[in-house]
Formats: C-alpha cells, structure tokens, sequence
C-alpha cells in the first residue's frame, strides 16, 4: 500500500520530522513527535526494560516496519553508549528512497552529528545480508512482507511498529502476532504505541501475556506483550 500513495514530510510536535500520508492520514511515527514516541515506546518499554530483567550478551531485535530506520538509528545510539552488541533485524517491504532519507532531521535533533555517518550507512547498506553499522551494531535489513516472516525461538525483543490497525488491520491480526510470537524465544517481548483492544486481544489470543501502559505523548496508553515460558 505505501508505494502507491502520496507522501510528504512533515515536522512533528518535537521537532522532529516524519513522511505522512494525506490521502489516508497516516504516520510512519507519531504526529506529537517522532523521536518522543520512539524513545518512550521502543527505548523505554521495549529495550530497556528487556536488559533490566535479564542478562543478555547479544540482544537479538526484530523490527516490524524498519521505514526510516528511527528505531533502529535511537537504538544504535545506546547500544553504544552502554557497550550492547545488539543483532537488529528490520523488516520492510517498501523501503524509503534515500531522497526522502535526506530530508529527515533525526540526527540534528538528537544532537548526534557525530554519528551522521551511522544513519547513512544503515540506509545505504545492502539488503538481506548482515551490515556491521558500528563494533555494537549488527543491521540486517530483509525486503518481506510481515505474513512471510518464518523465523522460529530466535528474537529477545521485537518492535512492532506497523501502520495503524485503522488503516491496515490486517497487519494486526491473529495470524501476525502468531508469527511474532513463535519468532521470539522464552520470554521475548514485544512493544507496540497500539492499544486498541482488538489488537490486546489478538496478542492474548496467540498466548502472551498483555501489559497496557502509559503512553507517548498524544496517546495515554501503549502495549507490550511478552511470550510465556
């Protein structure tokens, strides 16, 4: 659906820069600020939480829409900071153009102009092969439409960070998070802005365990779902 669509950039309530898409009114991150919502949601919920509750020596990350390469780019950032080696698996069916690429502001923002050179280089990295973004940072990035992901007991962690159920709800059903929850092994989480109570019901449908949350700003509650033993 994203390649047929009109797209524009558009500056968020931080400051920060997302590509919209006015004929369906949809965000690859949040209108009330892009780099908020991916540090509350992914950083706080999802990666921090994950190393605060177990030992991992490399933690194994797959990201349900890589888009423009936010998530993975915050992530980066502080596996370095905290000498994590982090594998990270983005998984995109219709990559971003790198002219769009250019126009974010996600380095001036986070002011990490040092670390200019990573954002370019996990865009310009090849696809379906494993990139070493920097000593911590593993980067694949796989060209898959989220119903052929296959793989089985391997993810500590998965953002899942899809186009709203409002307007593809098909990607926030049963059958999908079936997929996530065998893609992740014993205790694996997964964190998502979504709270919409189909969605909650979907993952406790497949057997996680659900955990409503606050939410980033523009939103009072997220999810994060985690695979029983």
């Amino acid at each position: 659906m994203k390649g047929n669509l009109k797209r524009e950039i558009i500056t968020t309530s931080d400051g920060s820069t997302t590509i919209h898409f006015p004929e369906i009114d949809e965000h690859y991150h949040s209108k009330h600020g892009a780099i908020n919502e991916a540090k509350h949601v992914f950083i706080k919920h999802g990666f921090d939480h994950v190393l605060a509750t177990k030992t991992i020596k490399e933690l194994n990350i797959l990201e349900i829409g890589f888009g423009t390469g936010l998530n993975a780019f915050i992530t980066c950032l502080e596996a370095i900071k905290i000498n994590q080696t982090v594998n990270y698996v983005g998984v995109e069916a219709y990559p971003v153009a790198i002219d769009e690429i250019k126009q974010l502001n996600y380095v001036a923002q986070l002011s990490e102009q040092d670390f200019n050179v990573i954002f370019d280089a996990m865009h310009q990295s090849s696809w379906e092969i494993q990139n070493e973004i920097s000593p911590t940072f593993l980067l694949t990035k796989r060209k898959q439409f989220f119903k052929d992901i296959k793989d089985q007991n391997h993810f500590d962690l998965i953002y899942f960070d899809a186009f709203g159920a409002r307007v593809q709800p098909e990607l926030w059903s049963v059958d999908i998070f079936k997929k996530m929850y065998c893609a992740l092994g014993d205790v694996g989480v997964l964190v998502t802005y979504s709270a919409k109570g189909s969605v909650r019901r979907a993952m406790q449908e497949v057997g996680f365990v659900v955990e409503r949350l606050p939410g980033p700003p523009g939103k009072r509650e997220m999810l994060r779902a985690t695979k029983k033993k």
